[in-house]
């Protein structure tokens, strides 16, 4: 029965951005594991630094904040793949891993929305309540999802393409440009992993006939 609940697993933009950095983070993560740091450890820096450029964004540093965040997006791929290099790599880990990362994006958004509220754009904190409701919608929809038994790690905006947006107009200090882009296709991804659920629910009712 669990194997016929089992759903093959769809490529994404973050697989390939794995495979195709491989020989870089290999080397990096096996040198943080040598030099005796945890897998958890690091996810917690990644999550300090978050907090540091989310600090530096509220008092109107957005691109000293987006090279920030720059050098912290990579942790989340190092992080996994010490794990890996352990031999260790666990349920809890990647919980843990899943929980930083969305304290992470909380924290971004969260701080763009100080940022604009500080600066009385009420166009800018509206939409940087649209980017970080979208962002979690799509996160939560992949759980749910696979709480029922399917992967949806679909979608035009996971993770990884939020921040090659969110991290260039940080750095160019148009902040705005990006949240215009974020609020609207974070929905349109939720929806897209719902429809795909939906798809795969009734493709697997049909199969059971």
């Amino acid at each position: 029965m669990e194997e016929a609940l089992k759903e093959e697993q769809p490529k994404t933009f973050t697989d390939y951005l794995r495979k195709v950095f491989k020989h870089i983070l290999d080397p990096v993560a096996g040198w943080l594991v040598k030099i005796g740091l945890h897998p958890n450890v690091v996810t917690v820096i990644g999550l300090i630094g978050h907090f540091a450029a989310a600090v530096l964004i509220v008092f109107g540093r957005v691109p000293l904040g987006g090279l920030v965040t720059l050098i912290m997006a990579p942790i989340d791929a190092v992080d996994g793949t010490m794990a890996r290099i352990r031999g260790e790599p666990t349920a809890f880990g990647a919980f843990v891993d899943s929980v930083t990362d969305r304290y992470s994006e909380i924290l971004l958004f969260g701080s763009l929305l100080i940022y604009f509220g500080i600066q009385e754009n009420f166009t800018g904190v509206i939409l940087a309540f649209l980017a970080v409701t979208g962002s979690m919608m799509v996160s939560y929809a992949r759980t749910k999802a696979e709480s029922l038994g399917f992967d949806s790690k679909i979608g035009l905006l996971s993770r990884v393409e939020r921040y090659l947006i969110l991290i260039p107009c940080l750095i160019f200090n148009i902040p705005i440009v990006a949240l215009w882009v974020l609020a609207i296709f974070t929905h349109i991804t939720a929806l897209q992993r719902v429809f795909y659920v939906r798809k795969k629910f009734y493709d697997r009712m049909n199969k059971g006939k």
